[in-house]
């Protein structure tokens, strides 16, 4: 199972860091992606890592580079998205997954079998 955690309110301007919490399974062969999903629009990926057994790849959408940061920390069997500069256009629920690949990492939903149940973020003032 995946848990995502670490959202909230926050005001724009301001940062967030989401938690991707892996049970039952380790994480370090599988990729992991972070979607999200704006109510009433598709969900969209955003970001993702290699494995932690394979050379460090990770991948951001154009809206995304230089605001969020992916990470993940094989000892705690944890991904991360650090948030920037956080905008009320991403108020979204964020979603974790996991893609058993050894190779980078890519934004298709297929390729991931593994999903955390969201978490909410809500940028306003």
């Amino acid at each position: 199972q995946l848990q995502a955690s670490g959202g909230g309110l926050v005001q724009p301007g301001g940062s967030l860091r989401l938690s991707c919490e892996a049970s039952g399974f380790t994480l370090d062969n599988y990729a992991i992606g972070w979607f999200r999903q704006v109510p009433g629009k598709e969900r969209e990926g955003i970001s993702c890592i290699s494995p932690s057994n394979s050379p460090t790849y990770t991948y951001y959408t154009d809206s995304m580079k230089g605001r969020f940061t992916i990470s993940r920390d094989a000892g705690k069997n944890t991904g991360y998205l650090r948030m920037n500069s956080l905008k009320p256009e991403d108020t979204a629920v964020y979603y974790c997954a996991a893609a058993p690949t050894d190779v980078r990492c890519s934004l298709a939903e297929y390729e991931y079998d593994e999903w955390g149940p969201g978490t909410l973020v809500t940028v306003s003032s």
